[in-house]
């Protein structure tokens, strides 16, 4: 909550004053509001701070507003007429906030180094200072007597999966089976007016960055405290996910933060600051589309995606010069008639096609190659106008960094009827295949089954079910095809399909170790009935389903953490969690020989990586949406995730 400085207001003149209490749209306020809200609109006895959230609101959404109220917040309908209602807009403008925070406050500090720093102060507690020195670099500081020591960061996340292969695995040794039971809470961040967050933190330089829909904060890694905010208001009439203020993180390169919002521009942030250097609009928000997930870097560019194949739109990657913005190329999911693989579609369903680009990729900087899923064709559940595979949807699509040229594809549910979108990570990694060293490719597919390729030309080396509950397919054939169960498709009078419409896995963080041998998830053995619907006339903005799924009548839904043998594709262990298996946390596996897991009961738990024994839990209370990562600061190992509308870092405690 941000409260106009002191400062401010005394320089306001006393005419002003009486011409203020003379505006009938602050007596309107007063009398109507000002008792909940503030005189200032920066909050009150009864009610919250508005004055920084109006910039988000129309006229029109703060009429409806107005005059409706919250009830189930326990804002009631407030009785304003018309005559006083334009009035009460044009005064609730004046409370904006107009780019003025806070005094800027400047600091000389001696260092135990015997250094001198003069710079800004951007944040402090009694033990520790947030200083920012005219070249702009922050300065993270503890207190040691009169002086301050300067906080070193030795081992970072700097992207959405830390490692940009896609491996959440750490090699950090200092949290291990001997010691999790001292794991404890070191600090807690609320980013304010959010819901559930499924945004991944990232550190760099000792700085971490969160986000939701076009926000981001950068804290100090040590104590949570605030740096900078950055923000802008949250699109009106968004379609899909991005209305409910969804943001799965940023990527940091050089001195940038580069982070999607939530009406599918792509923009760039100074790191030390949060200045905006540049936004670039990736496509228009009123053909449906809108962007969630965190970009990608990939060499001197920045990858990212665009969601809406609910909504009809036609997906694409697209990557972007890190320095100017300029797009650099783009490649289409949906090819346009004439192309080779328009071939594969059959009717008029490649006019809004779908394929969306939601979910992060991943990148080979040896082999400068970006690999990227993609999602579902839309009228998912009705393929009467889309008949044939429907490429690229539901794809693995290998592009060169440099070019965007299509290197190789494998799709895992050609024709996909049932929402199972290939937008789980794929996982880069180098081992030994049958006794030779070779470069491989991992996914645990929404469809149920776990593959591995060779990632140099995209040849399958093993398919197979990770999930009990499995019956459209009976497995995948020698040419890479699903082998298909008859009776699965969606049907007007409903059709029980396994796995669920959520998918044996989805977009939550799996893990690799090397030392194990072993791929861990978080699955799903859940089915759902699938209905066939005539899908309509495609309309900006509207949903294009072609149908509905709900979950299975009678079934018992289980949320289970798996660890699967890469070489063999069997399932070696796994660890049942009691609940109605609809949480999405992910995992991170250490070098030390634990997975780190959001479990379905609200805990943040920790197993051991060879048996799948039960460690350690801390009962956050929430179900989870985000994955956890870690990270080294001032020579210790910190863990942390979303929860909530909180971001939860843990330490151990001596």
């Amino acid at each position: 909550m941000h409260r106009p400085p002191f400062l401010a207001l005394t320089l306001l003149s006393v005419p002003a004053l009486f011409a203020q209490d003379a505006d009938p749209g602050r007596l309107v306020f007063e009398t109507r509001c000002a008792r909940c809200h503030g005189a200032d609109g920066n909050g009150g006895e009864l009610g919250p701070a508005i004055a920084n959230k109006l910039r988000a609101h129309t006229d029109a959404d703060l009429t409806t507003l107005i005059h409706q109220g919250l009830p189930n917040r326990g804002m009631p309908p407030v009785p304003v007429s018309d005559a006083e209602m334009g009035p009460l807009l044009r005064f609730l403008r004046t409370l904006e906030p107009r780019g003025f925070v806070r005094p800027v406050v400047r600091r000389k500090v001696e260092t135990t180094d015997n250094n001198q720093l003069d710079g800004e102060v951007l944040n402090e507690g009694f033990d520790d200072l947030q200083l920012r020195t005219p070249d702009q670099r922050v300065h993270l500081l503890r207190r040691v007597g009169a002086r301050y020591r300067e906080v070193t960061s030795e081992t970072g996340w700097p992207g959405y999966n830390g490692d940009p292969g896609g491996n959440r695995y750490t090699a950090l040794s200092q949290i291990t089976p001997a010691n999790i039971a001292h794991l404890a809470p070191r600090w807690v961040f609320t980013l304010p007016n959010t819901g559930r967050l499924e945004v991944t933190p990232v550190v760099v330089d000792g700085i971490m960055y969160v986000s939701t829909s076009n926000e981001c904060y950068a804290l100090d890694a040590g104590t949570g405290r605030q740096i900078w905010h950055f923000r802008r208001p949250k699109t009106p009439g968004m379609p899909g996910e991005a209305a409910s203020g969804i943001n799965r993180g940023v990527a940091v390169a050089g001195n940038r933060v580069f982070m999607e919002t939530d009406s599918a521009h792509i923009i760039a942030l100074n790191k030390n600051t949060g200045e905006l250097l540049w936004d670039t609009e990736m496509a228009d928000w009123r053909l449906s589309y809108f962007a969630t997930s965190a970009p990608l870097t990939a060499g001197s560019l920045v990858v990212g995606g665009v969601g809406g194949g609910e909504h009809g739109s036609r997906g694409f990657v697209a990557a972007f010069d890190q320095a100017t913005g300029t797009e650099a190329w783009r490649f289409w999911t949906i090819p346009k008639p004439g192309e080779p693989a328009a071939a594969t579609w059959r009717g008029k369903g490649i006019e809004h096609g779908g394929g969306p680009t939601w979910f992060t990729g991943t990148y080979d900087s040896e082999l400068d190659t970006v690999y990227w899923p993609s999602g579902n064709p839309s009228a998912e559940y009705n393929g009467d106008d889309r008949l044939g595979d429907d490429l690229y949807t539901d794809c693995i699509l290998a592009l060169d960094a440099k070019s965007g040229k299509l290197k190789w594809y494998y799709q895992t549910t050609p024709h996909d009827l049932w929402d199972w979108d290939a937008a789980e990570t794929p996982i880069v990694i180098d081992t030994t295949w049958q006794g030779q060293a070779r470069k491989l490719l991992f996914q645990g597919n929404r469809n149920g089954f776990f593959y591995v390729w060779d990632r140099t030309d995209g040849k399958l080396l093993l398919a197979k079910p990770f999930v009990r509950n499995l019956t459209w397919a009976r497995g995948i054939g020698p040419d890479g095809r699903p082998i298909l169960n008859p009776d699965q498709e969606p049907s007007a009078a409903g059709t029980r399909v396994c796995p669920s419409q959520d998918g044996a896995t989805n977009w939550f963080s799996p893990s690799y170790n090397p030392a194990t041998g072993l791929f861990y998830l978080q699955t799903f053995e859940k089915c759902s009935v699938y209905t066939k619907r005539d899908p309509g006339q495609w309309e900006a903005g509207k949903e294009y389903l072609g149908g509905s799924q709900r979950t299975a009548p009678g079934d018992k839904p289980e949320r289970i953490l798996k660890a699967i043998d890469v070489r063999t594709g069997s399932v070696k262990w796994e660890l049942p969690q009691p609940g109605p298996a609809v949480s999405w946390g992910g995992t991170l596996a250490t070098a030390t020989g634990l997975v780190i897991f959001g479990a379905e009961d609200g805990s943040l738990m920790a197993a051991a990586a060879d048996t799948g024994k039960p460690l350690w839990s801390f009962p956050a209370n929430q179900g989870w949406k985000a994955s956890p990562m870690t990270y080294l600061f001032d020579h210790k190992q910190y863990i942390a995730v979303a929860s909530g509308g909180n971001i939860l870092a843990f330490g151990l405690v001596e």
